[in-house]
């Protein structure tokens, strides 16, 4: 279920996109077909910003499509739980039934053969011992009662089966439809991917050299904005979990994204962060857009190793907190799991998946040791917005 970028057009992703905080006079992507590196009469920072643009452009598509696709995995998954349930229930309801009708079906045969309340009622009508009489009447009006009973159980039956066989079609019927629809944004994300190739393979090295310059210095200016503010002063430890969750996330560094991906081999950036957190036994929703809307928002004073930072408008982008001004992420297709600055895509906010829990002493907290060659790589997730942040 995954599409990899090929490798070819590894490198070239791995410098092709800026931080949304670079230089505000990009100018407007060429119209598709055409090749920005053919505009006339530019200077090359502007050729490249008219490429990063469009760059920018491809990938939010492509993410968009991505969490369009995470999204209906995640209902897909849910209704495919939920049908089994509904699977078993209705099989239980149409045992229960079967014993209905054989019990209904003995009623009826004892009242053809004579053995039925009139002919209970006549024998006690008929009988010389009044106690007796009485006695046998209790006894009938009790039968009469159970037979009431079953066939108020076997109606009740037959309407549950009834109900949950609807139910179980319904079920069937959104799954098919969600599994058409994933297959649909599937085929998007591809699309989208391949228009990247295509771009990205149309580039010389001086303009993917010049991508590159104009990427690290948004990123560089964007990081230093941020530790000169004081959002990020102070040492803090994580919790156990959040300790936890971390060390999973750095033993991942060098494997590469793949949209969709949820390990153990490769990842996309919210697969990151779920399954760390999962190794450190606390489930979180699936997507950065799920996580960003579902866990509690903290403040980036409040940062501490193991919480999540969101980025972009539309929480199309997640990372993990690794103290120091640094995080750790799967940026994006033809990338690896890498440590970045925390500034390097435009900052929405953070969560913390574990706000009930405190955090260790710092005395008693070990960071992670970092393999080398962990900052390495590409920085720069996703936009989602049309024009660069």
């Amino acid at each position: 279920m995954s599409a990899r970028v090929r490798p070819v057009c590894a490198a070239a992703v791995a410098v092709a996109l800026a931080a949304a905080t670079m230089a505000p006079d990009a100018v407007a992507a060429p119209p598709p077909g055409e090749s920005a590196s053919a505009l006339p009469g530019q200077p090359p920072e502007s050729s490249a910003s008219v490429l990063l643009t469009q760059l920018q452009t491809l990938y939010r598509q492509a993410e968009e499509a991505t969490e369009a696709y995470k999204t209906t995995d995640v209902e897909l998954k849910r209704l495919e739980a939920e049908d089994k349930k509904l699977d078993a229930s209705l099989a239980s309801a149409r045992a229960a039934l079967a014993r209905e009708r054989g019990a209904a079906g003995r009623l009826a045969r004892e009242q053809y053969q004579g053995r039925g309340d009139l002919s209970g009622y006549l024998r006690v009508l008929l009988a010389d011992d009044p106690q007796s009489a009485l006695d046998q009447g209790h006894v009938l009006a009790h039968a009469a009662g159970e037979r009431r009973a079953a066939v108020d159980r076997l109606t009740r039956g037959e309407r549950q089966a009834a109900e949950l066989a609807r139910a179980s079609r319904r079920a069937l019927e959104e799954q098919q439809a969600l599994a058409q629809r994933q297959q649909r944004e599937k085929d998007d994300v591809e699309l989208r991917l391949k228009e990247v190739e295509k771009l990205l393979a149309e580039l010389s090295p001086e303009q993917l050299a010049e991508l590159a310059r104009l990427e690290q210095r948004g990123t560089d200016r964007a990081q230093r904005d941020l530790l000169s503010s004081g959002a990020l002063s102070g040492t803090r430890a994580p919790s156990s979990e959040g300790d936890r969750a971390l060390t999973y996330a750095v033993d991942q560094i060098g494997k590469p994204y793949v949209w969709g991906a949820e390990g153990p081999e490769s990842y996309d950036c919210s697969g990151l962060t779920s399954q760390a957190w999962a190794h450190a036994g606390r489930a979180i929703p699936r997507t950065s857009q799920e996580q960003w809307a579902e866990l509690p928002h903290i403040a980036l004073t409040s940062l501490r190793p193991g919480d999540l930072v969101v980025y972009f408008p539309k929480a199309t982008h997640v990372a993990m907190y690794l103290g120091g001004g640094l995080v750790v992420q799967a940026p994006r297709p033809g990338a690896r799991v890498k440590v970045s600055p925390i500034a390097a895509n435009p900052l929405l906010g953070a969560v913390r998946p574990d706000p009930a829990a405190d955090p260790l002493t710092l005395s008693a907290y070990h960071p992670p040791r970092l393999p080398e060659g962990a900052a390495q790589g590409v920085d720069t997730g996703y936009s989602s917005e049309d024009e660069p942040n």
